[in-house]
């Protein structure tokens, strides 16, 4: 790099002289391949989020599988089969590895299968899922919104847990999975399966692929637009579901000591490809797709949440005549609606209280004019019997009379009597003198 510098040397001319050339070293590439390591460092800071959603029947073993795919022992309360209906617990913990953060969120559905009438199992967890998509649309209409350190509890991954017993899908894990296919991603697996023979399994395995197709539901698959894992992805596809079996016990196996269940006849290593598919699952979800799985809950379950509810609310891209979208004219739209339709619901509910006085005005005329009967008849009733007294103390008064005058007739012959008595001895007396 050469820099001229100006001198002036006469009035009025300038004159350009070399005076010194520089050579200048870059300290690194120029250019914008920095970016992606940028963008790491930024996520490696800020951290990541991942829920997991378990679906299954009580004891079939979605919390040690928990425990097993992630090494660790989370604190769970363990569940009777004895609950009224589904309820879903979410536990959130902070997972640190190699300087990455994860803020891992694992709900369980307790009671999923105990009600002797399950039509409505599913609904709590759909109920569930849907709050937690309200949630953050919520956020992203906040005037002041926090999407960067929001923490994101939509479900990335549901993980549904089909029993080992019977040789396929039972009614309720067809219809729930048909309920949840739109609104998360599904992996099936197949819980226990160190109580099920190879070929068993092998023939579970197809017949539950074959019925899921048969009925519809949309599970999730690995990816295989990418080429780095588009080859590892097709061949895991086409071994779905996983057979997993979780332990977090150490077994001795040889000279090692492995995850595993010991048993009388030998011992299942959880780690081990040709006993189960723990390792697949592990690779699948956390290591080659979990980033797609958050992509694929964003972009598809999400959006579909998002575009429903915002049309429900009257939001729209374009107008009828193909105009540019309004928010201000939609809001005032919706406002008017709104106006009208509660001026109706308060004119109905006028028009209903209007009515039920009418009502019960001429159910009160209707007592009145009753209690008027009643009382008219009580009335004559107490003037006959006035009437009657009266005339029975009219006699009584004239019995009463006539006694009193034969009590005086009676007492003046008494008296009469008593004085004639009196006189008589004492004639007796002078008759004797005499």
């Amino acid at each position: 790099i050469t820099s001229k510098v100006c001198c002036k040397t006469v009035p009025g001319s300038l004159v350009y002289t070399e005076q010194l050339k520089r050579t200048l070293e870059l300290s690194g590439h120029v250019g914008f391949d920095s970016l992606p390591d940028q963008l790491v460092s930024k996520a490696s800071a800020q951290g990541f989020c991942f829920n997991i959603l378990c679906v299954g029947e009580t004891g079939i073993g979605k919390s040690t599988l928990m425990n097993t795919l992630f090494n660790t022992t989370f604190e769970n309360e363990e569940a009777s089969h004895y609950g009224q209906m589904v309820e879903l617990r979410p536990h959130t913990y902070e997972l640190r590895e190699s300087n990455v953060n994860l803020k891992l969120t694992v709900v369980h559905t307790v009671g999923f299968g105990d009600q002797i009438n399950k039509e409505q199992s599913y609904k709590p967890i759909l109920e569930y899922i849907d709050a937690q998509f309200a949630k953050f649309l919520e956020e992203e209409l906040k005037i002041k919104r926090s999407l960067f350190n929001y923490h994101d509890t939509r479900i990335h991954i549901c993980l549904y847990f089909i029993a080992p017993n019977g040789h396929s899908l039972k009614s309720l894990d067809l219809v729930t999975m048909k309920k949840l296919d739109s609104k998360v991603n599904i992996i099936p697996v197949i819980a226990k399966a160190d109580t099920v023979s190879r070929n068993e399994l092998e023939k579970l395995k197809i017949k539950v692929m074959s019925e899921l197709v048969s009925n519809g539901v949309q599970i999730y698959q690995f990816p295989t637009e990418d080429e780095a894992v588009a080859e590892i992805n097709s061949s895991m596809n086409t071994l779905l579901p996983f057979a997993v079996v979780g332990s977090v016990d150490d077994v001795k196996v040889g000279n090692k000591m492995v995850k595993g269940r010991l048993y009388p006849w030998g011992s299942v290593e959880v780690e081990n490809e040709k006993h189960c598919d723990f390792v697949k699952l592990r690779e699948m979800v956390l290591r080659v797709n979990m980033e797609d799985l958050r992509e694929q809950t964003h972009a598809r379950h999400y959006e579909l949440y998002r575009r429903c509810k915002l049309e429900e609310m009257g939001f729209k891209d374009t107008g009828t005549d193909s105009q540019s979208f309004s928010l201000q004219q939609t809001y005032e739209t919706k406002r008017k609606e709104f106006i009208v339709e509660l001026q109706r619901k308060e004119e109905e509910m006028r028009q209903m209280f209007v009515n039920k006085v009418k009502e019960t005005e001429a159910e009160l005329k209707e007592k009145e004019k009753e209690l008027h009967e009643r009382f008219e008849q009580l009335k004559r009733m107490h003037q006959e019997e006035k009437k009657n007294l009266e005339e029975k103390r009219r006699e009584l008064e004239e019995e009463m009379n006539a006694f009193n005058r034969r009590k005086v007739a009676a007492e003046t012959l008494m008296g009469q009597a008593l004085q004639g008595c009196s006189q008589q001895p004492f004639k007796k007396d002078k008759d004797k003198k005499k």
